[in-house]
Order: structure tokens, then sequence, then C-alpha cells
């Protein structure tokens, strides 16, 4: 399986704080990686320093998304390449409407003019498919939306955006039942594709009864300690991460006392 994303020794800083403290971290091309740890343990940093997000310093390491180096791309750049993160919590965008968003975007990253028909028809069927009211793409992006329906306009773009790598931050949050099963089905069908590759992170298991993972990460306080297949899931489930700790003395990695 050839390699889609290559993260290597990556240091990350914010505010002059070291949050990830020289990770590494492959995705092959068709592969479903799920990345969990405990709160505070830097998950949502990677996710957010492989998109560029300027509020997250990358102080070392290199990032490599198939086989180019991307240590100078700004997050557009990074889009256009295919790279798509969903966030814990979108921003309210007032003034412009979701359909609206949606195709801007989706003719910046293709180069290609899209008709206003064409493109609305389209977009109605995969708001059908996610169970959303059609007058959801008239609303302006995320303002006065409901979690529910953040988490799923969020899936909604990675549907219409088709990018080549997904990025979810935890995307069962604050999902009812009904929701997730949704959710997880549309990720599921997306990822049919086999050229298509994830990286989820999450502290539940209810999407992946859909969204079928090839390997486990465990990052604690910075540094990815543990790394395994779906097996290493199941015994987070039933037993936290004391076990990790345990495991690796004393409760620490290099010295340092992990979170």
């Amino acid at each position: 399986m050839s390699k889609l994303l290559e993260v290597n020794n990556l240091k990350v800083a914010v505010s002059d704080a070291e949050i990830l403290k020289g990770v590494n971290l492959e995705i092959g091309r068709g592969e479903v990686h799920v990345l969990m740890g405990p709160n505070g343990a830097g998950k949502s940093t990677l996710a957010r320093a492989i998109m560029a997000d300027p509020q997250f310093e990358q102080v070392e390491g290199d990032i490599y998304y198939d086989g180019e180096n991307i240590n100078e791309l700004s997050p557009d750049e990074r889009a256009k390449l295919g790279i798509f993160l969903t966030f814990q919590n979108p921003l309210e965008v007032a003034g412009i409407s979701i359909e609206d968003f949606l195709r801007t975007t989706k003719m910046e990253l293709t180069g290609e003019d899209i008709s206003v028909l064409k493109f609305k028809r389209e977009l109605q069927e995969q708001m059908q498919d996610l169970d959303l009211d059609l007058t959801y793409a008239d609303r302006y992006l995320n303002v006065g939306f409901s979690g529910g329906e953040k988490k799923k306009g969020e899936i909604l773009q990675m549907s219409v955006l088709d990018p080549d790598l997904i990025m979810l931050d935890e995307p069962d949050s604050g999902l009812d039942v009904d929701a997730v099963r949704i959710v997880s089905e549309t990720v599921a069908d997306f990822l049919s594709d086999k050229n298509k590759s994830c990286l989820i992170i999450t502290h539940h298991s209810a999407i992946l009864e859909s969204v079928k993972p090839d390997y486990a990460h465990i990052l604690i306080g910075g540094k990815m300690v543990k790394q395994g297949g779906p097996e290493l899931i199941e015994r987070v489930n039933h037993e936290g991460y004391n076990w990790v700790r345990e495991e690796l003395g004393l409760a620490k990695v290099n010295g340092e006392v992990l979170r």
C-alpha cells in the first residue's frame, strides 16, 4: 500500500508550549486509522498541524503528502492537494449560505466552473443521504445550528469536496444514536473508494461499527506511545489508559510524566 501521509518527528507548540513531542505517523492509501488518547494528549493538535492551522507552530519535523514535503504549504494549498479536516467546534460564518460556500469552495479546489442547477441537484441528493432538510442549504454556515447539524454539515462538506485524506475530529460527539448511524454510514460509503484514507479521532466506538479501522494509535502527553490493530481499540474501551501507562513503566516516557 503506497503512503499517502507521512509524519516524521513532528514537534508542535502553541504559545511557546510544546504540545507534540516528536510524533510519527504513516497512513497508506485506502487505510483507516483511529487516534485515541486522554483529553489534552494532543490529538486535535496533530490533525490541525497536518492541516497547517496557524495557531499551531511546527517547530520541528516533516509532513509528507503523497511523497511531497508540505511543511511550507498553507491550509488552502493542502486542501487543494486533497486533505480535509472536520472540527470539534466548527466556526459560524454569517452572510454566506451553505450552498454558496460549498459551490465556491468546490470550484476553487477543482478550478472548474460548476452550474448552479447541477450543483443544487447534487447537493440535495447528498443532504437527503444525511437526513438534512433541504432548507438547510439556504442557512448561513453553522449560524444557529445545533451540535448535530454542525457535525452533519461537516460530513456534507466532505461528501461534496471529495478529498483523498479525511481527518475527522470526534465526528460522533454530541450526536444521538440515529445521527451517529447516519454519519458513520455516510463515512463508510465514502471510504468504499479504496483510494480514500481516513484518520478518526474519537473517544467512542459507535462510529466504528460502520467505519472499520485498520490501525489504532494511542497518543499520551504529546507522544505516540502505542500502535496496533483494532484490538487496541477494544482494550481501551474496556480498560481505559492506565494499562498503557503501566506498560511504559512508572507512567513516564523519556523521563516525562504522562497525563
